[in-house]
């Protein structure tokens, strides 16, 4: 089986590093469902980038890896306290 590669070039934007990033067909159709027709693939790359951060953000602010419950807590208080 034959893999396609499509290359997106931003050309229209004025004042910015242009890059080509190569991508197959699968991902390149992945990644469009995530706009318009009227977004360019920098727009649904970026839009996906800032879901991306505040989805990392929500996971470390809503993790429950080193931290205790308020019963723990007050405990702990009251033991460091109460000397």
């Amino acid at each position: 089986m034959t893999k396609t590669i499509n290359f997106i070039y931003y050309s229209h934007y004025s004042g910015y590093s242009m890059s080509t990033i190569q991508l197959s067909n699968e991902t390149k159709k992945l990644i469009s469902t995530f706009g318009t027709k009227e977004d360019t693939y920098e727009d649904i790359i970026k839009r996906l980038y800032s879901l991306a951060v505040k989805e990392q953000l929500r996971e470390l602010l809503m993790s429950s890896e080193n931290t205790m419950t308020i019963e723990e807590a007050m405990a702990e208080h009251a033991k460091r306290w109460s000397k």
